[in-house]
């Protein structure tokens, strides 16, 4: 037996009708209390009847209840409110800090031991998800519920990486934007290398020369370490010259070059692009910023991240290696990815620190219009039968999958909760 299996038998009353104390008086559950997930008692105002007297107050459970004085309940003076112990097995009667006795009521033998063994086989699951081959059997529209739930928790937990780094760049926005713009434009293969070139690359210095992108190109891939060599282009030649100047202006400290990679990349993906387009995306950044929080519509955000990087990249893919002729944009698919990641965590945080509920709907909304997105996860869900067709529901899986079936919780999901019943 577990304390999170009790917790759910108690948080859902998945117990037998008749309850009896171990004094052997009648006990009705009114109301369970409020789970408590931070210290303190189990569950916060309960309301139980025992016997012709109705009380207020706390629920404590533990599998024994001699875990009471294991964990030093009796001296804790957080726990007098306990109006009933909830144990597995009582195996020693247990007292507040003021010696009264504490009602103790018995889970043995008086719980659903089918949900019991659906959870064990949930915990013991080596499966890609542990309720793979039950997902489909739940209600669609409770489903579609917790689908939404996840969603909002996923884009709470990014608003909130928002806010904690408008707490270091001292509420200012532009720079929010700028590291959080780095974060994302790596595309997980080289994101620890762009958040490197961000660390090493102050904003405020990008910020002095904004108005010209060569000298923020400069900037970017001098800090890059991508202009240490030699060069045979007139182009990298001239981005050197320039960065030696801004670099001794600036005491700058390039990172190593080998830290992008390269290998297994479409060129269209390369870091030396993803750079010129990042620069680009910086020389823009004041009405991009603008444009966020005055957009209303998917079509509307997109152009704001289809900057063109500078004439040299309609040929080049990397410095010194000429190719066919294309105009450098970042993809509708990565804009997108820019969009669910950037653009919908700042739109919420902005929003709430604005109290300005117009703005902390636009998120969702806006993932609602997007197309969801494609890599294996997703694959996968789509292949249990879940829709993935809008990125609000590929989002929603991915923090489910994450947060919730790969760490086990089936008992905190509502998909699990309803198997497990």
């Amino acid at each position: 037996m577990t304390e999170e299996f009790l917790h759910y038998i108690w948080q859902y009353r998945l117990y037998s009708p008749n309850l009896v104390l171990q004094t052997g008086e009648q006990v009705e559950v009114l109301h369970p209390g409020v789970h408590n997930i931070d210290s303190g008692p189990d569950f916060f105002s309960a309301k139980i009847r025992i016997g012709d007297t109705i009380w207020a107050g706390n629920v404590e459970i533990h599998i024994l209840s001699s875990d009471w004085k294991r964990h030093h309940h009796q001296q804790d003076m957080s726990y007098d409110n306990v109006i009933l112990h909830v144990v597995f097995r009582d195996d020693l009667p247990v007292f507040r800090k003021d010696g009264s006795s504490i009602p103790t009521l018995e889970l043995d033998g008086h719980y659903n031991e089918h949900s019991w063994k659906n959870y064990l086989s949930f915990m013991a699951s080596q499966k890609w998800v542990p309720c793979d081959t039950m997902i489909g059997r739940v209600d669609p529209f409770l489903r579609n519920a917790w689908f939404d739930r996840v969603l909002v928790e996923r884009l709470e937990r990014k608003a909130l990486q928002v806010e904690h780094i408008l707490s270091l760049t001292k509420n200012d926005w532009s720079h929010t934007f700028y590291r959080l713009l780095a974060h994302n434009m790596g595309f997980k293969l080289n994101n620890q290398a762009f958040e490197m070139l961000a660390q090493s690359l102050p904003y405020q210095f990008l910020a002095k020369h904004a108005d010209d992108l060569f000298q923020v190109e400069a900037m970017v891939f001098g800090q890059a370490g991508l202009l240490a060599g030699t060069f045979t282009d007139e182009y990298p030649q001239k981005l050197k010259k320039e960065y030696d100047f801004l670099r001794s202006k600036f005491d700058l400290t390039p990172i190593d070059a080998h830290l992008w990679r390269f290998m297994r990349l479409h060129p269209g993906n390369f870091p030396t692009l993803r750079l010129a387009q990042f620069a680009s995306i910086i020389h823009h950044s004041e009405s991009i910023i603008s444009g966020l929080f005055n957009s209303n519509d998917v079509s509307t955000y997109r152009k704001l991240f289809g900057a063109e990087a500078s004439g040299y990249w309609n040929t080049h893919y990397t410095f010194d290696k000429p190719s066919a002729p294309r105009k450098k944009t970042l993809g509708l698919s990565s804009i997108d990815l820019l969009l669910i990641n950037l653009v919908a965590p700042i739109l919420l945080a902005y929003g709430r620190r604005r109290s300005d509920t117009e703005i902390t709907e636009k998120p969702i909304d806006m993932l609602m219009q997007l197309k969801g997105e494609e890599n294996s996860i997703i694959s996968k869900w789509a292949a249990l039968g879940m829709d993935v067709s809008t990125a609000a529901n590929t989002q929603a899986l991915l923090e489910l999958k994450t947060y919730y079936c790969d760490a086990k919780k089936c008992l905190d999901c509502r998909i699990g909760n309803e198997l497990l019943k």
